[in-house]
């Protein structure tokens, strides 16, 4: 018997890039699952045309928005696939060769990613990396830290697969801006509430920091000066970090 694959979805108001998402996953996808945080625009329109299983969420934490997908999810193997990111065809072939191939023996599978910056391809500064994204289901752990999720299999072999997933993670000036202002803050509560102190050296010089090993380190140059003003939003991203660690640290000062 052929292995099937669910695919799923996290969204919240994600409709400008949800569409090229699951269009792109229509070919492999035995079933998507959908779990929404309260979308106000088309998104859940746009998932019921790809005929998603749709799941309401009302909290806020994205572990259990994760977790409710991982548990709904009825097939042996699950690709985690986030609203802004798409499958190329090639990378489509290779997971249903995988997940089909009964001499393969791993539980899960770290995929790339190719970042894109104002439709351009990223290849240095930090946007070199790679996920947990595609595994077994009853061995997948959903975790979240710093405002992030990630996946990790509970035990097994791992491997990693050679085509990447295309992540259209910062579309204009504007949209990006807003994601690392709310980026910022909810890394900022997240540190205050691991007992971090915040400090004019955080505030000010982070932030600094931040731009010169993404830009010259780890050679964002090498992309071209395009990328500056991303650079420079990682780097209002911490100062905002630690500004809002600071207003939460004044806040619940006894």
């Amino acid at each position: 018997m052929n292995a099937k694959l669910s695919v799923l979805m996290i969204t919240k108001n994600a409709a400008e890039t949800l569409e090229k998402s699951l269009a792109s996953i229509k070919k492999i996808a035995d079933e998507i699952i959908v779990v929404d945080g309260g979308s106000s625009d088309d998104t859940v329109l746009i998932a019921k045309k790809h005929h998603s299983k749709i799941f309401n969420y009302k909290g806020r934490l994205w572990e259990d928005q994760c977790q409710i997908g991982l548990e709904k999810a009825v097939n042996d193997w699950l690709l985690v696939l986030d609203s802004d990111e798409v499958v190329p065809q090639k990378l489509s072939k290779e997971i249903l060769s995988v997940i089909h191939d009964i001499k393969m023996n791993y539980t899960g599978y770290y995929i790339k990613f190719q970042t894109h910056y104002l439709e351009k391809p990223l290849c240095y500064g930090g946007e070199n990396y790679k996920k947990m994204v595609l595994f077994k289901k009853k061995f997948g752990l959903v975790k979240q830290t710093l405002g992030h999720y990630f996946y990790e299999v509970k035990k097994g072999k791992t491997s990693q697969l050679k085509n990447k997933i295309l992540h259209y993670s910062y579309r204009s000036i504007s949209q990006m801006f807003v994601k690392f202002t709310s980026y910022g803050i909810r890394m900022g509560k997240e540190k205050y509430l691991g007992g971090e102190k915040s400090s004019f050296k955080k505030i000010f010089l982070y932030p600094i920091h931040m731009f010169w090993a993404r830009f010259i380190t780890d050679k964002g140059y090498e992309d071209g000066l395009f990328r500056i003003p991303l650079d420079l939003g990682f780097a209002y991203m911490e100062f905002v970090t630690y500004v809002s660690l600071s207003f939460f640290n004044l806040k619940n000062k006894k």
